[in-house]
């Protein structure tokens, strides 16, 4: 357990355990409040719904604005930008929303990010240009802030015996979201091409992405509708801790877990050690996510597979069935089998594994056209991808137990949330751009992004070791 000092800096108190605080081990694991952690996964599936029914058609929609003079390999610098805007923006206000969630409670700040989800997709369908495009992305990112709210919400209502249990719902959600997000944006996009009779309507026409985008605000306006109404604030209980004064242990009504820590007593080597665990993994995710519609969208010949944005969304969707079906059935047990750190460093050690079934899909596409070799390799990246997904809940746990105390949880969520975001701006633009440069000076057959990201992917295990091999020490109640 780590020095007084580094959880409260500010404390001249002597703390001594309550008989409530010992003995954890042989405590029976707390029931989870299901209904409330019903309405939080809610708000959790809102995220990659709206995230993610974007990706299937963003390409096509770009290449479709009079920027890329027609040049398909020029796409990526400005899908990349699209993707990066909002993670840039969240970077910038993400850890206010989640310290001001610390002081005026986390259900007002998690409806505000409801509402600028619901609004921005909006927009984002209704958008005819480049830069209204990147308006409506980063209205969101100025907006939301409930990722890392919500997790320390999730915090608030577990403790050390069932956050584990608790968090493991995450990626499962996140599955359905990926799921149901892609397959959304896919299948309603341009709908007066597949359906001109349902959709003969001159709008339709001008707004041919405007479908997909406006079904997933209609259920982010249902969760928010949801949360206003069911979602409960966690009750603040106060733990019985004892102060020397004069010589003597007294009673104190004041603890630790009664104010939220000033910024600098949150960042302690441990909270530092997991977020930046954090942003490693998602800026490694977020590039291999912005790569994988582009490569499925550039045609054969210049390196990808040619794909519309149907059977993108199909093939992405059937990723997120099978990761929701692996993550709800094994990650709990995989982790009480081999513990959250172990896991979590054999799910970035197979980001190299990932980039480099790129050059192999391709150089096999281009020999022998979309084969069933191709779909077979396009299977198993997939596959490697859902144990690599298994890091999410891993780093969660983490973060969330590195908080200095419960009433902080929001902001070491968020300085979590910050560093990632600032990595999910990077990562996008950067992965893109390399893409797109590769393919047009032919770098290593157009093949140098995967090279340079499998080697930044297997540099992140050196600071993936610095995690303990469980879950930091948490005093709940």
């Amino acid at each position: 357990m780590e020095e007084t000092d580094e959880v409260n800096e500010q404390s001249a108190l002597l703390f001594q355990e309550s008989d409530d605080d010992r003995d954890k081990s042989d405590k029976k694991p707390t029931p989870l409040p299901k209904f409330q952690l019903f309405n939080l996964l809610l708000l959790q599936l809102a995220e990659p719904i709206t995230s993610q029914c974007i990706y299937p058609f963003l390409n096509q929609l770009v290449g479709e604005l009079p920027i890329t003079g027609g040049d398909p390999r020029k796409i990526g610098y400005y899908a990349g930008m699209i993707q990066s805007c909002f993670f840039a923006t969240e970077a910038i206000f993400v850890l206010h929303w989640s310290m001001l969630s610390d002081h005026i409670g986390r259900k007002p700040v998690l409806l505000i990010g409801m509402a600028g989800l619901c609004i921005s997709m909006i927009l984002f369908g209704l958008s005819r240009t480049f830069l209204h495009l990147m308006l409506s992305r980063c209205l969101v990112g100025l907006l939301n802030g409930n990722a890392g709210v919500m997790k320390s919400m999730m915090g608030e209502i577990t403790d050390s015996t069932n956050m584990a249990q608790a968090f493991a719902l995450l990626p499962i959600v996140w599955s359905a979201g990926t799921t149901i997000g892609p397959m959304m944006g896919g299948h309603l996009a341009r709908p007066h091409d597949r359906w001109p009779n349902l959709f003969s309507n001159q709008f339709w026409i001008d707004y041919p992405y405007f479908l997909p985008c406006v079904a997933s605000a209609v259920f982010s306006a249902f969760v928010f509708l949801n949360t206003a109404l069911f979602l409960r604030e966690p009750e603040r209980k106060k733990k019985s801790v004892s102060a020397l004064v004069d010589g003597e242990f007294t009673d104190e009504s004041d603890t630790l877990d009664d104010k939220p820590l000033p910024l600098r007593a949150v960042l302690t080597r441990r909270v530092l050690i997991s977020v930046g665990n954090y942003g490693l993994l998602a800026l490694l995710e977020i590039a291999y996510l912005a790569i994988l519609p582009l490569f499925y969208t550039t045609p054969i010949e210049l390196g990808g597979l040619g794909q519309s944005p149907a059977h993108i969304g199909t093939i992405m969707g059937s990723f997120g069935i099978a990761n929701g079906i692996f993550q709800g059935l094994l990650f709990a047990k995989i982790v009480g089998r081999v513990g959250p750190k172990r896991l979590f460093m054999v799910g970035m050690s197979l980001f190299p594994v990932l980039f480099a079934l790129f050059p192999v899909i391709s150089f096999v596409a281009r020999r022998q056209g979309l084969s069933p070799l191709v779909w077979v390799l396009v299977g198993v990246q997939l596959a490697v991808q859902v144990i690599m997904d298994c890091c999410y809940g891993c780093i969660f746990m983490f973060v969330t137990s590195s908080a200095p105390n419960k009433r902080s949880l929001g902001t070491t969520n968020g300085i979590g949330q910050v560093l990632a975001a600032i990595t999910r701006a990077i990562g996008p633009a950067t992965a893109t751009s390399l893409f797109a440069v590769s393919v047009e000076r032919n770098w290593l057959g157009g093949n140098a992004v995967y090279l340079i990201l499998a080697v930044v992917s297997s540099m992140a295990l050196f600071v993936s070791n610095l995690l303990p091999s469980q879950m930091w020490h948490r005093d709940d109640d």
